[in-house]
């Protein structure tokens, strides 16, 4: 009775939206990881294309202002075959006080086969799911603060390209966990991988309180959070959803927080640094570990298109 359980399994535990790595097992975000890999190459021929959603209608909702995960869902669906309809909710029915179901009703009605879904409101894409025909799926691309299940499984797909194999691994996550829906998708993927150890770093005002209760060790000091790691993924200061004087300047949390060339030999010396953009440089981050020779925030977004390309392939080939 997994299905019940799980509104992104059919009955028979196969995805058929993808709205959470929580809750995903270990056997199917290795899948989708596999079948990521399979993609990758796809990148490098000179048609940049696979048939397996030919014929299928992908729909792009970004309630959200978005650059680099709606271009990466684009090509993503494209070289899929896919048609792609890129909606502007700002013109859209939405701005004009149509209710969400009413919007997801009306495209349901123009033939849509897959919805991705970005929004501010934690739960949407869920909403949705509930909502729609069961031959159409849903794909998060980001609700809330609650999460961002693409974003989190193209990291896990970065680190296990550069470290191979999560057991022995120690990750520090580092910056404005708070409002991170990437740090809820990354810390829920990476222990379910069964990554050795988790670590979350940042101010007390930027980290909850029950994070303990997620099987990370806490950290409000760089330097020791960072010590003797393997990946550092560094997240942006989320200054549009902060409410009230959490910090005070950004200045004062480079200061403490932001990881330089200096602060980044404290880690191992082949740890990898991450970041899921955009950049704050000099912020969150140095400009020269963003193009050191440790970054891999560039191959980060390469390695988006793969697993974009996996999730849809996999929730479109599964019914409910």
């Amino acid at each position: 009775m997994l299905y019940k359980r799980n509104p992104q399994l059919n009955k028979n535990g196969e995805l058929i939206h993808l709205l959470s790595t929580e809750g995903l097992s270990r056997d199917m975000l290795t899948h989708i990881l596999d079948t990521a890999a399979n993609f990758v190459s796809v990148s490098d021929r000179e048609v940049k294309k696979v048939p397996l959603l030919r014929g299928k209608s992908v729909f792009n909702l970004f309630f959200e202002n978005s650059t680099r995960t709606r271009t990466t869902f684009e090509i993503a669906a494209t070289r899929l075959s896919a048609d792609v309809i890129n909606l502007d909710i700002a013109r859209s029915s939405a701005s004009k006080g149509e209710s969400l179901l009413d919007t997801i009703a009306n495209l349901s009605a123009m033939a849509a086969d897959i919805f991705v879904v970005r929004h501010s409101e934690s739960g949407a894409p869920y909403l949705i799911a509930q909502h729609v025909a069961p031959h159409v799926h849903v794909v998060n691309a980001g609700d809330g603060r609650h999460a961002h299940p693409t974003q989190g499984l193209l990291d896990m797909y970065t680190i296990r390209h550069y470290k191979k194999d999560f057991a022995n691994l120690t990750v520090a996550i580092v910056g404005d966990v708070l409002h991170s829906r990437v740090a809820r998708s990354d810390i829920h993927a990476l222990t379910t991988l069964g990554c050795a150890e988790v670590r979350v770093v940042g101010p007390q005002t930027l980290v909850p309180s029950d994070m303990s209760q997620m099987g990370v060790k806490v950290f409000h000091n760089l330097e020791e959070g960072i010590k003797d790691c393997d990946v550092v993924i560094t997240l942006r200061l989320q200054n549009e959803r902060m409410s009230g004087a959490l910090l005070p300047s950004s200045q004062e949390y480079f200061k403490r927080f932001g990881l330089t060339t200096e602060k980044l030999q404290l880690a191992k010396p082949d740890a990898i640094v991450m970041h899921p953009g955009p950049i704050n440089r000099g912020v969150e981050i140095d400009s020269a570990v963003v193009d050191g020779p440790q970054s891999v925030i560039l191959p980060q977004v390469t390695f988006g298109i793969a697993v974009r390309m996996a999730v849809m392939s996999i929730v479109a080939g599964n019914e409910a």
